[in-house]
């Protein structure tokens, strides 16, 4: 491995180091933090941060920068941004690239590589940036020319957010970034394309919801605002058209608690039986910035045959069954050229009304259990209970993956944009990760993350980092013993022989206190609501540990 000196810094005689040019561009771009493991191979990006407005999160595994930086683009819209070295680092964030891929959350992910002069020859750490990111990531691009770096930087972040968001990876020769970037300064940020649709089109949408008499929208993808949502809602409820949310996409708008407006809950993993049905029985389905996928279909199976208009900023990409009409457009801004549409939909209104009265019953947790045998341990849906209670209006909930996730996907209500953290994916891990990005972007925010023990511990090391930067939020450990979702499917299909589904936990709430974090075990949900108040009012990252039945994979059956 080559020994590359650094160059001096920069004078108003001698042009930035390429970099410090990348440090330059991204403060020019809006960026305010940048998260990751510290390599040799960028030390001179390291050092251009040293002095630069933007905040480095030093995280304890790339895996951890990698959700932290896409939850942080989940959360702004603005490309979170990791810093990883070569080999095993970037192999380490791999996993948030494939997130940010299947999730089209926008994410740069920096990798630095070995000298240009050693590629090629098995220099140590070496690997194929493009053979290994090039199937899940928007674009793979080798910084080679110091000259280009700013335009680099610039175009990356343009791609990361234009049409269907996504991951851009950027590798950074060690030898390349100690040159200079010669006359090159920051340039100017791309502006990004928010496509509208032609009123035509919009014309040819109203037709159609004048014809249907069960009409359904589903609302999915990044960008949505405190407007867009609440105008859609105002919209669909004034026309009786019910909204279904696509798989943790719950966020993209207002929830109401009352029943009385048009949100119907979501399609996916946990749904209720009564968005399937939905979504079976639409004669006209609208999705705006989701197309209708794996997932939200139950696996292909559900409303492929419907007369269908699709509302994507790009291509039809993931969509399966019919298109009857395709609108390149930017969802949310698509909303607010729709509602000032003159339109006279005659949807049915008493399909709308059981729409929404289902799923009333769906999200409402079950009462209280009464009897002592269940002081044994914590019932999640009380819990949920207490935390609709608690929260604030505002606070952004996290999750990875696992059985524990369906308590909060299905009681949690979200009344803003930009609640809601969670893999689309499915990826374990991602939880506490994002609890911690979202505390940072959002430092007056209530944060909580619900997390299963098996999801809890592949990151849980990150409770490091929120301790060291400052974050604050309440963790939720649920502590069954097991992979949950696989031991379930176990249980259906190999009966009475579980197998490598086992785990085994520490004192969780010890754990964290030895971090300097607060920990707590709660081992009834009687005791839940004054812990979660301790934990609040710790003012620290906190951990509360909530012993769980084994026996108890998810809520109650749906209605």
């Amino acid at each position: 491995m080559a020994n590359v000196a650094p160059e001096p810094p920069a004078s108003p005689e001698r042009p930035l180091s390429a970099g410090h040019l990348i440090v330059a561009q991204l403060e020019r771009e809006g960026v305010r933090r940048v998260y990751g493991v510290p390599g040799e191979s960028f030390l001179d990006v390291l050092d251009g941060l040293h002095d630069s407005s933007i905040s480095t999160v030093v995280t304890r595994h790339e895996g951890g920068a990698g959700f932290m930086a896409l939850a942080e683009g989940r959360l702004t819209g603005l490309p979170g941004v990791a810093m990883v070295t070569r080999g095993p680092g970037a192999a380490n964030a791999f996993i948030a690239v494939h997130t940010a891929y299947q999730d089209a959350t926008p994410l740069l992910l920096f990798v630095g590589l070995v000298p240009v002069s050693d590629r090629g020859r098995e220099a140590f750490q070496e690997f194929d940036l493009a053979g290994w990111f090039g199937s899940t990531a928007k674009k793979v691009v080798m910084l080679d020319d110091p000259t280009a770096t700013a335009r680099v930087v610039a175009e990356s972040i343009h791609v990361a957010r234009s049409g269907r968001p996504g991951p851009v990876v950027i590798g950074l020769p060690e030898d390349v970034l100690t040159r200079p970037a010669g006359p090159s300064r920051p340039v100017r940020p791309l502006a990004v394309p928010r496509p509208r649709a032609a009123e035509a089109e919009l014309k040819e949408l109203v037709r159609r919801f004048e014809h249907a008499r069960r009409p359904l929208i589903v609302v999915g993808g990044e960008g949505w605002t405190a407007e867009s949502g609440q105008e859609l809602m105002r919209w669909a409820t004034r026309h009786s058209i019910p909204v279904l949310a696509d798989f943790r996409t719950y966020d993209a708008v207002p929830h109401d608690l009352e029943g009385t407006g048009a949100y119907a809950g979501s399609l996916g993993y946990g749904r209720g039986d009564h968005a399937a049905r939905l979504l079976d029985e639409a004669d006209l389905t609208v999705f705006l910035g989701a197309p209708r996928g794996d997932v939200l279909s139950d696996g292909y199976t559900r409303g492929l045959d419907s007369e269908t208009v699709l509302v994507l900023p790009g291509d039809a990409q993931g969509h399966c069954g019919r298109i009857d009409q395709f609108v390149s457009a930017h969802a949310p801004s698509f909303v607010l050229d729709l509602v000032t549409t003159p339109a006279s939909p005659d949807a049915d209104v008493a399909w709308f009304g059981a729409a929404r009265e289902a799923h009333a019953r769906f999200a409402a947790p079950a009462p209280e259990p009464t009897t002592s045998d269940d002081d044994a341990y914590v019932d999640l849906t009380a819990v949920m209970a207490v935390l609709r209670e608690e929260l604030t209006p505002d606070a952004v909930i996290t999750y990875g993956a696992g059985n524990h996730a369906l308590w909060p996907a299905r009681h949690l209500p979200h009344r803003t944009p930009a609640s809601l953290v969670a893999p689309r994916n499915g990826a374990m891990g991602m939880g506490i990760p994002a609890a911690v990005a979202a505390s940072l972007v959002f430092p007056g925010r209530e944060v909580v993350s619900v997390a299963g023990d098996g999801c809890f511990l592949m990151n849980g090391q990150e409770l490091a980092t929120a301790v060291g930067h400052g974050a604050v939020f309440v963790a939720l450990v649920v502590d069954n013993g097991c992979y949950a979702t696989i031991r379930e499917h176990q249980e259906g299909a190999y009966p009475g022989r579980p197998s490598g589904t086992r785990l085994t936990n520490p004192d969780f709430a010890a754990w964290a206190r030895s971090y300097g974090a607060y920990g707590e075990t709660v081992t009834s949900h009687r005791d839940f609501r004054e812990a979660f108040r301790r934990a609040r009012a710790s003012g620290l990252p906190a951990v509360l540990h909530l012993i769980q039945d084994p026996a108890v994979r998810a809520p109650a059956t749906a209605a």
